[in-house]
């Protein structure tokens, strides 16, 4: 019997890894789901890389391309069309070959008779478990088409939002690469030049001058660090949160920074909400819904709360009583969950919060974007004018001295 690798998060959020032995790839998918763990990497050591890449999953796909889908799925579905002609429509017109070979090979498993929701459980890369839990809860209860239109918002709303942050983080950021080149270029080349006419001539360098040149001197001789301030502290941040305590800390530090951070916090928030609603109005249950909710809310400080409550939950509490003791969650949240589950609304609350946090996050990064343009316009300017200035005093003597 084949021996599968596999990777996987359990009920507790712990990451678990090891061997199992399974008839087939199906077999060995479905017996780690009965035995309550979420799988992240389902490989067969004996097969080829090639094969394995195919069997998991496949690469990741772009958000935009995937929401496409989903809304073109929906459509086609509630249309009439099958869901193994529809895979196949899908992977003819969609603009990434990858996603091309996933759905292709999805519709030949449905054409062989596998559910949608075990097709696209193979492909965790692509398919999430919000996704693959929606699907499968569609298929138990008969409303497929619901959940696929559910799916389709969900994932229209995440990506709005998402393009949103990123409008907001983009300006500041290519400004900030600006200024390093342009300071660089004028440091390097310009700065040298005018100072040895001035030195040349033996006219004395003010106090601004001197700290730019020495400025000057340092780029030149240590040029080589410059790329190094570039791509260090990424990578710092990267192998920090490769390590659960490390994401801990980064997630956190990053929600308490300054103007971003609350956008961060309500982009988290939203998600939260959008996702948990959306679990939940599928009818999945409840400590499986937090389960995958902590794993997706992309803020390991929020997930953590998250699983915390969902041990709360599996004590006897109520859903919302947990969240009462997080500053991470502000009351309004916890009220709003409180009236859902007292009211059997829980579903309709949820989307209402996440209407509010999406809507705050729409208006926060458009205001962030119209004062991060003119902030960053000055900040380059006086960088730029300080320079300027510094090399143009030897001139203002030179000529105050020819004029006495």
């Amino acid at each position: 019997m084949p021996k599968f690798i596999y990777k996987a998060v359990d009920d507790y959020g712990r990451f678990t890894k090891g061997t199992l032995e399974a008839q087939t790839f199906v077999h060995a998918l479905e017996e780690l789901k009965g035995q309550g763990l979420w799988v992240q990497k389902l490989a067969d050591p004996s097969t080829s890389i090639l094969h394995k890449e195919i069997t998991f999953g496949g690469p990741r796909v772009k958000t935009a391309h995937f929401t496409v889908f989903c809304r073109q799925l929906s459509t086609m579905y509630k249309s009439g069309v099958s869901m193994v002609e529809a895979f196949n429509i899908l992977s003819r017109q969609t603009e990434s070959k990858p996603f091309q070979k996933v759905l292709r090979h999805i519709a030949d498993e449905l054409q062989s008779g596998t559910q949608l929701s075990v097709a696209v459980g193979h492909h965790p890369t692509v398919f999430n478990s919000v996704f693959t839990s929606m699907v499968s809860a569609g298929e138990a209860s008969g409303t497929l088409d619901e959940m696929l239109e559910r799916l389709a918002v969900f994932y229209e709303k995440e990506h709005y939002t998402r393009e949103k942050v990123k409008s907001a983080m983009i300006y500041p950021i290519m400004m900030g690469i600006m200024t390093v080149m342009v300071v660089t270029l004028m440091m390097t080349f310009v700065v040298p030049r005018y100072i040895a006419n001035f030195q040349a001539m033996g006219i004395p360098l003010p106090l601004p001058t001197r700290i730019v040149v020495r400025i000057s001197d340092l780029v030149r001789m240590y040029w080589y660090l410059i790329p190094l301030l570039v791509i260090v502290p990424p990578a710092a941040i990267h192998a920090l949160k490769k390590s659960p305590g490390g994401l801990y800390a980064w997630d956190y530090i990053r929600l308490k920074m300054p103007v971003f951070g609350k956008l961060s916090h309500k982009q988290s928030l939203a998600r939260f909400s959008r996702t948990f609603s959306s679990l939940f109005a599928a009818s999945v249950p409840m400590l499986q819904a937090m389960t995958i909710v902590s794993s997706v809310v992309g803020n390991e400080a929020i997930g953590r709360v998250i699983r915390q409550s969902r041990e709360g939950l599996r004590g006897g509490s109520s859903v919302a009583e947990p969240f009462q003791s997080s500053r991470l969650f502000p009351p309004m949240v916890v009220q709003m969950m409180a009236v859902g589950e007292k009211t059997g609304t829980l579903d309709a609350m949820l989307d209402k919060v996440a209407d509010f946090y999406e809507a705050e996050v729409d208006a926060m990064a458009d205001r962030l974007k119209a004062l991060l343009e003119p902030l960053m316009i000055v900040i380059l300017s006086v960088i730029i004018g300080g320079i300027v200035l510094a090399i143009m005093l030897p001139t203002f003597a030179l000529m105050d001295g020819l004029q006495n």
